[in-house]
């Protein structure tokens, strides 16, 4: 099925066309670009509250401001853009980092700071909302999982290497500098996007679906479901990964367990890549079972370096196409709605890593690090629950639909 395009708008994607790689790397550099600047000042606490006069408490409300910013922007804005020309709103969100980076960077006082933080979050959650709809509209509908999979490649990336590259470039030539270059990377990124992204009209206001009709299409509530379950179960482990690891003797060696997750989070993009578009609801369900497997061996075996590396093995693997298969799941599910209801999985993603954040803190503080895997078991088998049951809307057997026109996504 061709892509439905206006006049003046990049040609229609034909499921003989190769995949468009390097405008899709753009998106992937793009979500890099946001969970790099999402994560950088957690490697830098001690550098920021030394230059800034302030506690390393309150230095690390700069990540909390950006989670707030993303939060509070991604249902609204995307709502509001809906008949923007997809580019510009591309480019809009890549310039806002070169701002709000820039301005942190050179800020001498941390209500500035906080709010430059803030404002960079805002262009993230506009941009979360928008990339995986991109990416779908770029290709055939028979290639739109492969496709995701590529533009999604940035997250784990970013994830296993951002804290530690943001620590050691902040370390070499100061945390300013590091922000600073974080507005560099997006000057390439600016250039890239205009060279090799295609532009495609926004959605007719006729095609435009309100929120809630959205949030009410059958099949879009128990993805956004299954995306909280897991996510949050995600996160209060790897929030709190050096604690966890720390019983195992592995207290020395947490980036070296974090580039191991990463790696292993790569690997299973490229198996997602492959298969999503073929067996989306298996994977989800064995992806899920995995995952539960793998808490349940962390239970019992937790002083087990062993077990916690061949474990983290399979948590990256199940968590690294965990992007691709729900937002392909979501878009599937809400049709034309699929801009609105991709800002809501950034509502609910960045609710998890939150939740995931104060849960895991709960937890550690009165029961222990021995109480996350029975914690995450639990949240995993729900996940698992809601995928199961949702067989007919949001994750339907078999090959994805091919039959429908990708409007304006």
């Amino acid at each position: 099925m061709l892509l439905e395009e206006s006049a003046g708008s990049a040609g229609p994607a034909r499921l003989a066309d190769p995949l468009p790689v390097s405008a899709l790397l753009a998106l992937a550099m793009t979500g890099f670009i946001c969970i790099a600047t999402e994560t950088l000042p957690a490697g830098l606490l001690p550098q920021i509250s030394a230059g800034m006069g302030i506690s390393q408490a309150v230095a690390g409300q700069m990540i909390t401001a950006y989670a707030v910013g993303s939060l509070l922007a991604a249902i609204p804005l995307s709502i509001a853009t809906q008949g923007w020309r997809r580019r510009n709103v591309l480019l809009l969100t890549i310039i806002g980092f070169l701002v709000f980076n820039t301005v942190t960077a050179l800020s001498p006082n941390i209500a500035l700071t906080m709010a430059a933080r803030f404002f960079a979050g805002v262009s993230a959650g506009l941009a979360w909302s928008l990339l995986a709809g991109y990416a779908r509209r770029m290709v055939a509908p028979e290639q739109q999982g492969r496709a995701m999979a590529i533009a999604m490649v940035g997250t784990p990336i970013a994830l296993s290497l951002g804290v530690p590259f943001g620590t050691w470039l902040g370390s070499l030539i100061g945390w300013r500098f590091a922000f600073g270059v974080m507005s560099a990377l997006t000057l390439v990124l600016i250039a890239w996007v205009l060279m090799k992204v295609p532009d495609y009209p926004g959605q007719a206001r006729s095609q435009r679906m309100p929120l809630r009709r959205v949030f009410t299409t059958p099949g879009v509530r128990p993805v956004l479901g299954v995306v909280m379950a897991w996510m949050l179960a995600h996160n209060i482990l790897y929030s709190y990964v050096a604690p966890f690891v720390a019983p195992a003797g592995l207290a020395g060696q947490v980036d070296l367990v974090l580039l191991t997750f990463g790696t292993a989070a790569l690997l299973g993009i490229w198996v997602t890549g492959r298969l999503v578009d073929r067996l989306l609801r298996r994977m989800v369900l064995l992806s899920l079972a995995l995952f539960a497997l793998t808490t349940l061996a962390f239970g019992f075996w937790a002083q087990s370096a062993l077990v916690i590396y061949a474990g983290t093995v399979v948590w990256g693997l199940t968590f690294g196409g965990a992007a691709t298969l729900l937002q392909t799941a979501l878009a599937d599910a809400a049709g034309d709605g699929a801009d609105t209801a991709l800002s809501m999985n950034v509502v609910a993603w960045n609710s998890a890593i939150a939740a995931g954040g104060i849960a895991g803190g709960f937890l550690l503080e009165s029961r222990g690090v021995a109480s996350f895997p029975w914690a995450v078991l639990v949240l995993v088998l729900l996940g698992l629950a809601l995928a199961w049951s949702a067989r007919v809307s949001g994750f339907p057997a078999g090959h994805r639909s091919s039959s429908r026109a990708v409007v304006a996504h």
